[in-house]
């Protein structure tokens, strides 16, 4: 009984930290998870065209603020994109719902960020 009891607590424990990160996963103010792009160099994106339709940049306006770490970037079609520690941010057109993060992984290249 004690041993059962024993795992039972041991488990519960190793599972603590694992809910931990899921709630620090950015996300937009509506849920929808957010990513960086392993191409992207010197907090410029890199990602337009074809790569854009399916990871679309998160757009800002120039003169909005979102807090400590957030920053606008200049796209180079004249848009701004935000930034979180220097790293452009992108959703991904195969997350359907708040909280999917779908895209991480993918290519080995796309990784949500966590706070």
């Amino acid at each position: 009984m004690k041993h059962t009891i024993f795992a039972a607590l041991l488990a519960s424990a190793m599972l603590l930290p694992l809910a931990a990160q899921a709630l620090t996963t950015i996300a937009d103010a509506k849920g929808m998870v957010l990513y960086i792009f392993d191409k992207d160099v010197g907090g410029k994106p890199s990602c337009y065209d074809a790569c854009a339709t399916k990871w679309p940049p998160y757009l800002g306006k120039a003169g909005e603020t979102k807090g400590e770490g957030w920053t606008l970037v200049d796209r180079t079609d004249g848009t701004k994109q935000w930034a979180y520690d220097g790293k452009p941010m992108y959703f991904f057109a195969g997350d359907k719902k708040a909280g999917d993060a779908t895209g991480d992984g993918l290519g080995g290249m796309w990784h949500v960020i966590k706070e």
